[in-house]
């Protein structure tokens, strides 16, 4: 195979009834959950998801293996890592909805300056950072 031929590896399948009021339903079934638009829009409290934590979950995950794949790249073993992401649904006048992302990292054993470096280099090749860019802000943090 050449280098840049493009061979899927996975596709994931969701399904939704409902919106966000509704449902979600992975293929396999391991998903499988209600939505609740959540009380800060307008919502009732209780169980059930919402789709920016599903987007938080997969980004941060996601994120993490990549920052992960760069510092196995670079020589510089993570002692313990972790990522949380904050996804923000905004709007601006009547139907101007976004998405904003903050990701958080949590590197252990590293300093700021270069945990930061190695947060940008894995923003650059995570396929989520790759999908949003250009679409959405994206800003990168060490705790």
């Amino acid at each position: 195979m050449k280098t840049d031929e493009v061979r899927k590896l996975y596709t994931a399948v969701a399904a939704v009834r409902g919106g966000r009021q509704g449902h979600v339903r992975s293929s396999d079934g391991i998903l499988d959950m209600d939505l609740k638009v959540p009380p800060e829009m307008g919502g009732q409290a209780g169980p059930g998801t919402n789709p920016e934590q599903l987007f938080a979950a997969g980004y941060a995950a996601c994120f993490e293996s990549a920052l992960r794949h760069v510092a196995r790249a670079q020589d510089k073993p993570l002692k313990d890592a972790g990522i949380t992401a904050y996804v923000t649904i905004s709007l601006a006048g009547k139907d101007n909805y976004s998405l904003s992302v903050e990701l958080h990292g949590k590197i252990d054993g590293m300093p700021p300056d270069e945990a930061l470096e190695l947060m940008r280099a894995a923003h650059v090749m995570c396929p989520y950072s790759k999908a949003v860019r250009g679409n959405i802000e994206v800003n990168l943090f060490v705790d």
